[in-house]
């Protein structure tokens, strides 16, 4: 009941952003040709409110990681979509195009080059750190930015982003360690990631042309968002390759993709239930993470690791959440519980 209750909260919500971004974006664009009336000062003021502080806060009840920090950001980006989402025309009968214009350039400049002095400055240590490091780059790379970098919402949307060009262009000489557990061998994960990369590709080919007659904007942007989703799953099949689960130095390195990672110290695992009726049962997601690989039918976890206390683990764009409990489908199912197991009686 709770995970219903947590599943009907997250689809309201998602629903009314739907609804605010397009109604805002669908007002404006009535076949009307008529000049800007007075009252649309009021419409503005309201759409600016709706894509930069209401949208912002529909997205982080979304992720459940509300912040201060995130929601600033989250409402520079607003922001910039309310430059683009609202016509120039409207803007300009309540603001000042140019000052607008100047506003948003030099905010964007700023935290650019802000980020980027912070980056530069550490790049010695954080190459250091990560060649010096036995973990593979999606562990070293986060944590040598940690060690250098002080740990902050911005700097790991920025390692998102890394790791996913790097597994997306740099790593195609790397191979993986065949003595560690995969967890995508025995499924259709990366089948599924490959007919993904052909349909956007195709609609890419198909619909920029067609598109960039009517609004080459608008096609510009698809254009650039549909090249940035291939990178994406070019990366996450990448990392999912290189990246298996394995159990070294007392800590069980877990991952599946760029979409989420996790390190568990074997002194923090009480029990594994490996009875088919707790397995079978519902995940509660606030609680469990699945390290399990989509497949085009529903498959449930062969084991769940119980652990003493909560553990964080780092999902998409560096968003962190902590859980208890642990479900994972292996494919190498009963030499990686031997081998866990012979590790938490060696501990005992």
């Amino acid at each position: 009941m709770v995970a219903w209750r947590l599943d009907t909260k997250h689809y309201v919500l998602s629903m009314l952003l739907v609804f605010v971004l397009a109604a805002n974006f669908l007002v404006y664009r009535f076949p009307v040709s008529q000049p800007v009336p007075r009252e649309a000062q009021l419409l503005v003021m309201a759409s600016i409110v709706d894509l930069a502080i209401v949208s912002p806060i529909f997205i982080l009840a979304i992720v459940g990681a509300f912040s201060v920090k995130r929601l600033l950001l989250m409402m520079v980006g607003g922001l910039l979509l309310v430059r683009w989402v609202i016509p120039q025309e409207y803007l300009a009968s309540v603001f000042n195009m140019t000052q607008i214009d100047m506003a948003l350039g030099v905010l964007v400049f700023v935290l650019e080059i802000g980020l980027l002095i912070a980056l530069i400055r550490y790049v010695p240590s954080i190459v250091r750190g990560v060649k010096q490091s036995k973990e593979t780059f999606l562990f070293s790379f986060p944590v040598a930015m940690e060690q250098n970098v002080r740990d902050h919402s911005v700097i790991r949307i920025f390692v998102s982003e890394i790791l996913m060009f790097y597994y997306a262009f740099f790593s195609w000489k790397k191979s993986a360690d065949e003595t560690n557990f995969t967890l995508h061998k025995k499924s259709s994960l990366i089948m599924i990631h490959i007919m993904t990369i052909h349909a956007i590709a195709i609609e890419t080919i198909g619909l920029h042309w067609w598109l960039h007659e009517q609004s080459a904007s608008i096609s510009l942007v698809l254009l650039i968002l549909n090249v940035y989703s291939i990178a994406f799953l070019v990366g996450e099949i990448q990392a999912i390759r290189l990246n298996p689960a394995r159990i070294e130095s007392e800590r069980l390195y877990l991952s599946l993709g760029l979409t989420k990672r996790m390190i568990v110290s074997l002194d923090e695992i009480e029990s594994i239930t490996v009875d088919r009726a707790s397995l079978d049962s519902a995940i509660d997601k606030k609680t469990t993470i699945a390290f399990i690989a989509k497949d085009f039918e529903e498959v449930k976890p062969e084991l769940i690791l119980e652990l003493k206390n909560p553990c964080k683990a780092t999902h998409l764009f560096g968003i962190q959440k902590s859980y208890t409990r642990v479900a994972l489908r292996i494919d190498e199912h009963h030499e990686f519980l031997n081998r866990l197991v012979d590790q938490l009686e060696g501990q005992a």
